[in-house]
């Protein structure tokens, strides 16, 4: 049967997108400033000391994270090391309200990974509901004109985005799998600094890889370090911990859908801050998107 989607679950699913959604905006405004994969690092850096006194146990040697250490490890590697990442990578190329856009694929790999690897059925409504958002991203795939879908080059940040989304649905599935131990998976903040404790050396593998292929300097000010701290707090704290609530009570199959509100708030986000100006195909995108997550939340 089909979790029931209550008020205050849907409220918990709808501030994850509003928050990385001004993650796409703060990374986009920051992407020269510092490489993609070292502001990764030093978001879940600093989200790390913020969690430490409220959970600093967890790592302790008689604490029972480490009998469960590869799934952790694993966690880490999907939520913060690889999904963080690819998503810092394709704003490299890529604006905002593009890269939120190709994320809204996410309904379909959450259809596809649940039924390949965790025995979910694929039920008819999420299927409609994921065809019509799988509909508004090749919308803003195309800009529009869908003769162009017959010769539609993808460019690397929508490629770097697709291989996050899937990244995400992974995690997402996971988190519904109770295999944690219980003393950790019923203390929010121990469940988070656990993942964000290994996200963070699976995060220095991949800057030590990026200053050594292409050294950058980082452009230290005061915009920066507000940039840092909002995504360190917003969208990585916050954010992990009503998604991950989020999910245990509707399933990933319907946070999936909400995911998909992303690219509604990085419109509003962009014109404020950015100045760059939604088109009508992406108000076309807007339509399908909230109509895939209307109708595969309708009982």
């Amino acid at each position: 049967m089909q979790p029931r989607l209550t008020s205050s679950t849907a409220l918990l699913l709808t501030v994850p997108p509003l928050l990385w959604a001004g993650n796409a905006v703060v990374g986009r405004m920051v992407h020269q400033l510092v490489p993609p994969m070292t502001l990764n690092l030093l978001r879940w850096s600093i989200a790390l000391l913020i969690l430490l006194p409220l959970a600093g146990s967890v790592f302790r040697r008689t604490s029972p994270l480490w009998p469960a250490w590869r799934r952790f490890a694993l966690l880490g590697l999907l939520g913060i090391g690889l999904y963080n990442s690819l998503q810092y990578l394709a704003l490299q190329s890529s604006s905002p309200i593009n890269v939120t856009l190709v994320a809204a694929s996410m309904p379909v790999w959450m259809l596809l990974i649940g039924g390949l690897f965790f025995n979910a059925p694929i039920r008819r409504r999420p299927l409609i509901g994921a065809v019509l958002s799988i509909a508004g991203v090749l919308l803003v795939l195309s800009r529009g004109d869908w003769a162009q879908l017959m010769a539609l080059h993808l460019v690397a940040g929508d490629l770097f985005m697709i291989a996050a989304s899937i990244a995400w649905s992974l995690y997402s599935w996971m988190l519904t799998q109770p295999k944690e131990p219980p003393d950790i998976r019923r203390d929010w903040s121990a469940f988070l600094l656990a993942q964000v404790g290994f996200g963070v050396l699976w995060s220095s593998v991949f800057t030590s890889a990026e200053w050594a292929i292409a050294p950058r300097q980082i452009a230290w000010s005061w915009p920066l370090a507000a940039a840092l701290l909002y995504v360190a707090v917003g969208p990585a704290i916050i954010a992990f911990r009503c998604w991950g609530a989020g999910v245990r009570r509707a399933g990933p199959t319907v946070a999936g859908f909400f995911s998909n509100l992303t690219p509604l708030f990085a419109a509003m986000m962009s014109l404020a801050f950015l100045g760059e100006m939604p088109h009508l195909y992406h108000v076309a995108a807007f339509a399908l998107i909230v109509g895939g997550i209307v109708f595969s939340s309708m009982r």
